[in-house]
């Protein structure tokens, strides 16, 4: 089922939910920039069979409202969108799980929604303590942030699944890498949407009030924290780093896994979330 979620005035978000209504919810987080159509369809079935599956686009992306350019917000006003969307369905408390930005919205969830989360899955994301710690932790390649200068470049639909694809192949990192696969996903995410352009919105949102590095030990909801050993942007130790901030979270890695969700993951990844959940 499809619907609508308006979570303030002029600003509405797309939502699907799918799998079995009757079981446990699952709150699917996309990162940055991404549609919820982002994640695989397989991977979306697979977790349905055991829950009732929320997937949805983040403000500026996909079906839901773009009006960053009149209306900024910081990046922590999407986790709040996130609760309106649990709202919106009924769901007083949901499995979540997140990955890149989704990971950081479901650390803040943790935080100040704990009352609404069964349980908690991240990965290749970055800890909410990563900038206020000493230790120092290794960014993202050299080649991706030159990539990144031209996200928001104009380009016509055919240039612009051409750059998607060769984005997807850089977050991959040294694992295998299937164009055709990743140019499929985003001709229907294209057709989702309706557009092909991308303004980028997330990448200008403001972090500054993301210091929470001092909250992150109060976390009591049952966490994984999955290590994605391919993953360019945040590559190891940043999964240890985190689950080391989190008392009694659990650290898990899934060999091959980059900073994207191909078909050769989707399977492994889909048994360390069920695992977590059941």
């Amino acid at each position: 089922m499809e619907r609508y979620v308006d979570v303030e005035p002029g600003i509405r978000l797309w939502a699907r939910e799918s799998g079995n209504p009757a079981a446990e919810p699952l709150l699917l987080v996309m990162g940055a920039n991404a549609s919820g159509l982002t994640w695989p369809q397989s991977f979306v079935d697979a977790l349905g069979e055991r829950h009732r599956v929320i997937i949805y686009d983040h403000r500026d992306t996909g079906r839901s409202s773009w009006e960053f350019d009149t209306r900024p917000y910081p990046i922590s006003r999407l986790a709040e969108d996130a609760v309106a969307v649990l709202d919106a369905f009924g769901i007083e408390r949901a499995h979540v799980a997140g990955m890149s930005m989704g990971g950081i919205l479901v650390q803040l969830l943790l935080l100040d929604h704990p009352d609404r989360l069964l349980s908690a899955t991240l990965w290749s994301t970055v800890s909410l303590a990563a900038g206020t710690d000493e230790t120092v932790l290794p960014g993202p390649d050299p080649s991706l942030l030159d990539l990144w200068q031209h996200l928001a470049d104009p380009r016509d639909e055919a240039a612009e699944i051409e750059f998607r694809i060769g984005h997807w192949r850089a977050l991959r990192g040294n694992g295998p890498f299937d164009a055709g696969e990743f140019g499929r996903l985003e001709r229907r995410i294209i057709d989702h949407a309706g557009r092909h352009d991308n303004p980028a919105a997330h990448a200008r949102a403001s972090t500054d009030d993301l210091d929470r590095a001092a909250d992150l030990h109060s976390i009591r909801t049952p966490t994984l924290v999955i290590d994605a050993p391919e993953d360019p942007i945040n590559p190891p130790p940043h999964a240890a780093f985190i689950a080391a901030k989190i008392p009694g979270a659990d650290l898990l890695a899934i060999p091959g896994l980059g900073h994207a969700i191909g078909e050769d993951v989707v399977p492994a990844l889909t048994e360390a979330i069920l695992r977590h959940t059941a």
